[in-house]
C-alpha cells in the first residue's frame, strides 16, 4: 500500500480508502460477518482511512463494532459526516455528533465533514448557529481531529467555500468523466494550492466506470497493452494526480479489496505514459456520442441573475445521455436541487446575459430549456417534493 502524507500535519493516509457505504445487507440490515472480513482484509493491506456518514443506514454502527471486535481504533482513522442539511439549531451539533460517537464506539473522529455541503450559504447558516464555536470546543477536548465538508456542486461555488474558512480538508466526486464537472480538476487544484488534502469519492460513478459501459468504450480498454480492467484504469487515471490524497472505494468483496489495493500499491503519481493517457482521450470521445451540449464547464457564464448553474446544468444533462437518464437525473438532484438554494435550469428567465459571456457562442437559453424539458420530468418533480422533507432539509 502506498500512502501520501496530509499536507496540514504530515499524517500518512493510504491512497485507497475504504468507502462503507456499500456493504452488503442482509435481513433487512449489514451482513457484519461479511463486513468484517472486507474491511479486516482491507485493513490487513494497509489501508487505514475509512469513510461513514451518518445518512449511510447502519454503516457507522457496522464500522464501529468491527473496531471493537478487532481491536484496532489507533490503527485507522475514522471518517464521518454530520448531516448539516438537518441541524436547526446549536442543540443539534451535540445531538448527532454525540451519537455518531456513539455509533461509531469511540471517543474521537480522526476526519470529520460536513455532509453534502454544496455552497457557501449552507456554510453560512452554519456559522449563525455556532458552527465554527463548537468545532473549536470538540477541538479542544480532542474529539474531532480534522474538520472538511463533502461536495457536489459546480466549481465556483466549490472555490467560494474553499476560501469560507481555514478547512482541514475536503472531499469531491471526481473521475476521469467527470474532469470538468462538479468541483473538476479545477476545483482538485484549486484545494491542493491551498495545502488541503483532498479525498475522492465516485472514482468510478458507483461502479459506471467499471462495468457495463458501452461497446465502444470497452473496446478503446480491451485493445490497450498493459490489459488492465475498465476500474483499474479509473483509480490509475486519479493517482496520477499528485493533489489527490486518498481515493475511497465502496468495496463489497473481498476480490474488489484485493484487486484495488493491488493496484495503490504501484500507481504513483504522474507515472502514465502518454499513450496511456491518449486511451483516456479515446474513451471520452467514444461516451462523447452521447454529449448533447459542448459546454466546457468554463464558468464565464456565470452568475446567472436567477441563480441558475448553468455548468452544472449542462453537465448533468450530458450525463443523462452519455451514461443513463437515471444517472444524469441524480446528479441533476444533488447538484442544483438538495441545496439550500436551487440552482435548477427551470430557474431560467430566458435574459440572454449568459450568452453575452460564453466563448462557446452556445445557445444557452435553448439548452436550458432541454434541459428542463428531459431533466425536471415528473420523476424530478416529485423527488424534489419529497427528499428534502425526508431528509428535513
Amino acid at each position: 500500500m502506498q500512502y501520501r502524507a496530509n499536507p496540514r500535519n504530515g499524517a500518512q493516509l493510504s491512497v485507497l480508502g475504504f468507502g462503507c457505504m456499500r456493504f452488503t445487507r442482509k435481513g433487512g440490515g449489514i451482513d457484519q460477518e461479511k463486513a468484517n472480513r472486507e474491511l479486516k482484509r482491507a485493513l490487513d493491506l494497509g489501508v487505514n482511512y475509512f469513510d461513514t456518514a451518518w445518512a449511510y443506514p447502519g454503516s457507522e454502527e457496522a464500522l464501529g463494532r468491527f473496531i471493537q471486535e478487532y481491536g484496532c481504533r489507533d490503527q485507522l482513522n475514522i471518517a464521518t459526516k454530520l448531516p448539516q442539511y438537518r441541524v436547526k439549531k446549536p442543540e443539534d451539533f451535540d445531538a448527532f455528533f454525540d451519537e455518531e460517537l456513539r455509533r461509531l464506539q469511540t471517543d474521537h473522529v480522526d476526519y470529520y465533514l460536513m455532509h453534502m455541503m454544496n455552497d457557501a450559504q449552507s456554510f453560512e447558516r452554519l456559522c449563525a448557529l455556532g458552527l465554527k464555536e463548537w468545532v473549536a470546543k470538540r477541538r479542544a477536548a480532542g474529539q474531532i481531529r480534522n474538520i472538511g465538508f463533502s461536495f457536489h456542486g459546480g466549481t465556483l461555488q466549490f472555490k467560494a467555500l474553499i476560501d469560507a474558512w481555514d478547512w482541514d480538508f475536503c472531499q469531491i466526486q471526481l473521475n476521469y468523466m467527470d474532469e470538468r464537472s462538479q468541483a473538476g480538476v479545477e476545483g482538485l487544484e484549486y484545494a491542493a494550492s491551498r495545502g488541503l488534502p483532498v479525498v475522492i469519492m465516485e472514482p468510478l460513478r458507483g461502479g459506471k466506470l467499471a462495468a457495463g459501459l458501452p461497446r465502444p468504450v470497452s473496446h478503446e480498454f480491451e485493445a490497450m497493452q498493459p490489459r488492465r480492467s475498465p476500474a483499474e484504469w479509473g483509480l490509475r487515471w486519479l493517482w496520477n494526480r499528485p493533489e489527490v490524497t486518498v481515493v475511497l472505494s465502496g468495496m463489497n468483496d473481498i476480490a474488489q479489496v484485493e484487486e484495488n489495493c493491488r493496484v495503490a500499491d504501484d500507481a504513483l503519481p504522474n507515472a502514465l505514459t502518454a499513450d496511456e493517457l491518449d486511451l483516456y482521450r479515446r474513451v471520452l470521445d467514444a461516451f462523447a456520442k452521447g454529449t448533447r451540449v459542448n459546454c466546457t464547464g468554463c464558468g464565464y457564464c456565470q452568475p446567472c441573475p436567477k441563480g441558475v448553474d448553468i455548468p452544472v446544468c449542462f453537465a448533468a444533462y450530458n450525463t443523462s445521455y452519455a451514461d443513463s437518464l437515471f444517472t444524469g437525473l441524480k446528479e441533476y438532484m444533488m447538484c442544483t436541487t438538495l441545496r439550500k438554494v436551487r440552482s435548477n435550469a427551470g430557474l431560467c428567465v430566458k435574459c440572454g446575459k449568459c450568452e453575452t459571456h460564453c466563448p462557446q457562442h452556445l445557445p444557452i437559453r435553448e439548452e436550458l430549456a432541454r434541459v428542463r424539458k428531459r431533466l425536471e420530468n415528473p420523476a424530478y418533480r416529485i423527488a424534489a417534493a419529497v427528499v428534502p422533507k425526508i431528509l428535513k432539509y
